[in-house]
């Protein structure tokens, strides 16, 4: 529910192991037949069909927004000055 309220966006899931691993070999897959035109979809056609889990609550963006521009901020300011405290 976190990542959904925070990103404003619905998740979903899938049943299967390693869910994670797996959309990293789709894009790996993806990666090595990209110079054939071949679509992600294409890649991605016989995986496990994805299921609603959670939806973002409602207003949960007003509180998130200005957190995530924070966020952004102090994360440029690591990248591009890493030895100055936050």
């Amino acid at each position: 529910q976190v990542l959904s309220d925070v990103f404003n966006a619905p998740v979903y899931t899938i049943d299967t192991t390693n869910s994670a691993c797996l959309g990293s070999a789709y894009r790996a897959i993806h990666g090595l037949v990209a110079e054939t035109n071949v679509s992600l979809a294409d890649v991605v056609k016989l995986a496990p069909e994805p299921r609603l889990a959670v939806t973002p609550t409602a207003g949960a963006e007003e509180l998130y927004r200005p957190l995530l521009k924070r966020y952004a901020e102090l994360e440029q300011k690591v990248i591009y000055n890493p030895t100055s405290s936050c």
